[in-house]
């Protein structure tokens, strides 16, 4: 397996209600729902850095489609890290996610390893980092 991820899909409960908090809220890329025509094919993706897409899918069809019985939702399962240039940043993409909805659990602060981070999330709870680590640099 080579070391790449392609697509990361999260589960949703309200396909239009993500839709509007990813696309309107957060402004990531996207156009809309697509496959519609099929049942349980309803799904959205936003366009991410080169080669990486988030896909929003009803918690139901992910269930029906990996024959997995559906569970209780927990947003402790895992966090989806959002690396920003700076400090101002993390505020900024902080203040645009609470504008569009998201609960803020950790408002942006000093970390004990020298960065800068907050938590928010989405209207199904998963859960967002946005952090400024001053050990990693990255291009657009």
């Amino acid at each position: 397996m080579k070391p790449r991820i392609s697509v990361i899909t999260l589960g949703v409960d309200d396909l239009e209600r993500s839709l509007k908090f990813y696309k309107e809220g957060l402004g990531l890329p996207t156009k809309g729902i697509v496959g519609q025509e099929f049942e349980h094919g309803a799904v959205a993706f936003f366009d991410l850095q080169s080669g990486l897409k988030l896909a929003i899918w009803n918690r139901k069809d992910i269930a029906h489609d990996t024959s997995i019985e559906q569970t209780p939702k927990s947003p402790t399962e895992f966090t989806i890290g959002h690396n920003v240039g700076s400090k101002a940043e993390v505020d900024t993409v902080m203040e645009q996610a609470r504008k569009a909805g998201a609960t803020i659990t950790v408002p942006a602060h000093d970390t004990f390893w020298g960065g800068y981070s907050g938590y928010f999330q989405d209207p199904d709870r998963h859960l967002w980092e946005v952090v400024w680590n001053p050990a990693w640099e990255f291009t657009e």
